[in-house]
């Protein structure tokens, strides 16, 4: 279905090992290279699996994987920028021997859902002479402007002189310093408007409501 589009260039997928061998034939037979895949992981407990996923991408021809990385690590404390540093450092190594580009991808629930600290990750894997490499996706940006509740997830500060400028229309916004650093090497691209929504169509086992960026599925209708 997806060839058959005739708009697609290639597919974004971390294959299952249950689906692995058939995800491989169906790239081969439709002309459609798996180039990209991602995950989420949690330290302490994933870096197994980053190694795993980086393997199968090399095997699939993809040149990216995109990583997100959750906030707290699994024994429960909040990742530190250090912290974050070290398993990109690693995880570029590691990706670059098998060819796949680590991308730290911008995200909510993840650490770096405070948008300060993407620049601050990358001022320390800098120092070390290694270029930082990120996901953009603009959507958990974009949800965030004049939203003061996803603003303060985090404790994230906007809008003050010398704070965080979301706007991508105004100066010093954080979406142009990262591309004008370079840092960008892989993008998504989904719909969000400023102050999105909550997503009313969709709850959490705890009973909260979807985030602005989480799509609201809903079942269409006849035909």
């Amino acid at each position: 279905m997806i060839k058959e589009a005739g708009v697609f260039d290639y597919i974004d997928r971390s294959p299952s090992d249950e689906e692995f061998r058939e995800a491989l034939k169906a790239s081969e037979i439709y002309d459609l290279p798996i180039m990209a895949g991602g995950w989420y992981y949690r330290l302490g407990r994933d870096e197994s699996l980053f190694e795993q996923n980086i393997i199968k991408g090399r095997l699939l021809g993809s040149k990216v994987h995109n990583v997100q990385v959750t906030t707290n690590h699994a024994d429960g404390h909040t990742l530190s920028n250090e912290e974050v540093a070290e398993f990109y450092l690693r995880a570029h190594d590691f990706g670059m021997r098998h060819d796949v580009v680590a991308c730290f991808e911008v995200h909510v629930n993840m650490w770096s859902e405070h948008l300060g600290r993407i620049d601050e990750v990358a001022s320390l894997v800098k120092r070390r002479g290694v270029p930082f490499y990120m996901t953009l996706d603009h959507s958990h940006v974009i949800f965030k402007i004049d939203n003061p509740n996803e603003q303060m997830v985090q404790n994230m500060k906007v809008g003050d002189a010398g704070r965080l400028v979301l706007d991508p229309f105004k100066p010093g916004n954080v979406t142009k310093k990262w591309i004008e650093a370079n840092f960008v090497h892989h993008a998504h691209a989904r719909c969000a408007v400023p102050a999105n929504p909550v997503n009313t169509w969709a709850t959490h086992p705890d009973g909260s409501y979807g985030r602005g960026i989480q799509y609201p599925f809903t079942r269409p209708m006849p035909g």
